[in-house]
């Protein structure tokens, strides 16, 4: 094609809007995940669930996703640290469970190394019981963890996860020793999901969003919600509701590379932003019964430092520390 013409071809489009302009091109970059944890849990889901609305959003071409389960996500947060420094299109997915696997693994690496972006849901945690399990509801499980708290094994996501926590400040409430719970941590929901099923564990917990299907075909059986109400989808007492004074939520966020400028951090934002906007995000928040909870940039870096502190003080009281 001669030069003239093609020049104004490009004008014929620019005029109609559909010029291929330089932002255009930077927005429909490809995009990269970490996932810190196996497949089948909470931030594996809600990692496919972004990168999906991101295309849906047009602010992706394409997301490609890597799992790397272990320690409250602190491998994968250590693989993101190393591999991706000054990335403008690399992202990892995180959360309330990654701040208390530091504060209980004291890994070398930090969230102090990574970009914060944006709080983007917030879910509840539902616990359960094997289906053949011998005990009916949450008051029989307190009754033997009164006996005998090392009998009741409770089974979760990695030491400090939420649902760590929330065993313990169970014990706690009902008047045992938090030091003498059972806690059986797993790599990923995936793992733990198992051993539910297989009844190797007493109860487990984790967000509702991993444990929806399994309670539908009643391979699972709910017996308590930490939300202050009961969850609109889950028709199933809260612990306050049964004497348990206990009330913990789990919150997921993205963080960016190390080493981005504040130009591209605000990029980075703005097609979450615009991702959490998408109909593909909002099918998923319907789907696994997420509370949308955006909080982005330097609101969002305040709100962590704040959890820490907060997470670090409730665990030492619950002698988890």
């Amino acid at each position: 094609m001669r030069r003239d013409t093609f020049l104004k071809s490009m004008a014929a489009l620019a005029a109609a809007g559909l010029a291929p302009t330089a932002s255009w091109a930077q927005q429909a970059a490809a995009m990269k995940m970490m996932l810190p944890a196996n497949p089948g849990g909470g931030w594996d889901t809600t990692g496919r669930a972004l990168g999906k609305a991101l295309q849906d959003a047009g602010v992706a071409s394409s997301v490609t996703y890597d799992n790397k389960g272990g320690a409250a996500g602190a491998i994968g947060l250590a693989q993101f640290v190393n591999g991706s420094k000054n990335d403008p299109n690399a992202l990892m997915v995180m959360g309330a469970v990654m701040l208390g696997g530091i504060i209980t693994g004291k890994p070398p690496v930090t969230l102090k190394q990574v970009t914060p972006l944006a709080r983007i849901t917030s879910e509840y945690n539902v616990f359960v019981l094997p289906a053949n399990s011998p005990f009916k509801n949450m008051g029989e499980v307190i009754a033997q963890l009164k006996r005998d708290p090392g009998s009741v094994k409770w089974g979760g996501g990695s030491r400090g996860s939420t649902e760590h926590i929330a065993a313990a400040m169970i014990a706690k409430a009902v008047g045992v020793d938090p030091a003498k719970i059972n806690y059986v941590a797993f790599r990923g929901g995936g793992e733990a999901i198992s051993a539910i099923l297989g009844g190797n564990v007493t109860i487990g917990g984790s967000g509702y969003s991993e444990f929806a299907e399994y309670i539908a075909s009643g391979k699972m059986k709910p017996v308590g919600v930490t939300s202050g109400e009961r969850l609109a989808s889950l028709n199933v007492p809260t612990l306050k509701e049964q004497g348990i004074d206990v009330e913990i939520g789990n919150w997921r966020g993205v963080y960016g590379a190390p080493g981005i400028s504040k130009q591209q951090r605000d990029e980075l934002i703005a097609k979450l932003e615009k991702a959490t906007k998408s109909a593909a995000w909002q099918e998923a928040l319907k789907k696994n019964d997420w509370t949308p909870a955006w909080l982005a940039g330097d609101a969002f870096a305040s709100f962590v430092d704040k959890e820490f502190e907060s997470l670090q003080d409730t665990m030492a009281r619950a002698g988890m520390v």
